[in-house]
């Protein structure tokens, strides 16, 4: 059986986790694939070992706003199809996916909206979760039954998912519309691969920076790998990983056999 281990991971800001060790950590870890999340800059603005990791091909995505937003992907087997955007113009605007289609599985690797900004950025994120279970949908009724879906989702889905659930009731990443969706997500047939092995509190992926919230684990898990209930044969491991340092998140990891 070949093992397929997969890790996302928002760096905010790829060039800074460069300057972090982001490469030497790649080299050391030799995941299948790779995606990051909130690179804040094109191609052309990264350093050779950033943009041309030694022994994976890359692809980005960014954002027309310079220094905002962006996704990448690595991946150590060349992809059968790369497609970048959703095809929908306010969000290819922003950057926000790149879907890797591979023999066994179709990736994709989002930086879902924050709507903490403004009640027009909250809309503007529903609108995109909505749209993009449609389109999972038309995936899957083209045909194509496996498909992984990973990223910072920007919503901590049940109480058990952030250290202060009472006090961030009203605050959006957890507010119940956007939990909802998650919900909507897994009825539609999509597993929450971490919670198949980890039932309980005290997980999380985020923490405030600003509050030195890591040091005391007070955080919220909004990082996921979900994967279609058709992979679930496959589904050999799912774990979040705190130790790794340079970024206000932390890498969330995935691994599948075939």
């Amino acid at each position: 059986m070949r093992s397929c281990r997969l890790l996302s991971w928002n760096v905010n800001g790829l060039r800074a986790a460069g300057r972090k060790g982001f490469a030497d950590w790649l080299g050391k870890e030799r995941p299948e694939v790779m995606c990051v999340q909130e690179t804040k800059a094109g191609a052309d603005q990264l350093p050779d070992e950033l943009a041309k990791a030694p022994g994976y091909s890359a692809e980005f995505f960014s954002a027309e706003k310079k220094g905002y937003s962006g996704v990448g992907s690595y991946s150590a087997v060349e992809p059968k199809s790369v497609e970048r955007g959703l095809g929908v113009a306010e969000y290819d605007r922003e950057g926000r996916a790149l879907v890797f289609r591979f023999p066994e599985f179709t990736l994709f690797n989002v930086y879902f909206p924050n709507g903490k900004q403004s009640p027009e950025r909250l809309a503007y994120k529903m609108r995109f979760y909505d749209d993009f279970l449609k389109i999972l949908d038309r995936r899957r009724k083209r045909g194509e039954k496996n498909l992984v879906v990973c990223g910072d989702v920007n919503t901590a889905h049940r109480e058990i998912d952030l250290a202060r659930p009472k006090e961030n009731a009203g605050a959006s990443g957890f507010l119940p519309q956007e939990r909802a969706w998650i919900d909507r997500l897994l009825s539609d047939g999509f597993i929450d691969t971490f919670r198949v092995f980890e039932q309980g509190p005290g997980h999380y992926t985020w923490w405030d920076l600003m509050t030195r919230a890591r040091e005391r684990n007070v955080g919220w898990r909004l990082d996921y790998f979900f994967i279609s209930e058709s992979l679930r044969p496959h589904l050999k491991r799912a774990a979040i990983r705190p130790e790794v340092m340079g970024s206000d998140h932390c890498p969330v990891e995935l691994e599948l056999g075939f």
